[in-house]
């Protein structure tokens, strides 16, 4: 990819820099929040991985369903910039 060699594993950063992350929040049973990261492409990016990274960062539990992230309570301002770090772009 990009003329470059594999060992510098550009590829994949090149493919999270083309996608554009959306993260809204939804409200579930009881009035809880749940913040929703979806518009990633599953076939270049990891999402059980990348799940497991905002979990962990973020202290939350969550989960991988249809397509998109999951993750129990509002986080919108510090998931931006967990996933900027990541290489995504985000839209809110």
């Amino acid at each position: 990819m990009a003329g470059l060699p594999d060992e510098l594993n550009i590829g994949d950063d090149l493919a999270r820099s083309e996608q554009r992350a959306l993260i809204r929040i939804d409200t579930r049973r009881y009035g809880k929040a749940m913040t929703i990261v979806e518009g990633l492409d599953s076939s270049s990016v990891d999402l059980e991985e990348l799940a497991s990274t905002l979990k962990s960062k973020l202290a939350v539990g969550g989960t991988v369903t249809d397509g998109h992230i999951e993750l129990q309570g509002e986080h919108r301002s510090r998931l931006r910039e967990i996933l900027g770090e990541e290489g995504f772009q985000v839209k809110t």
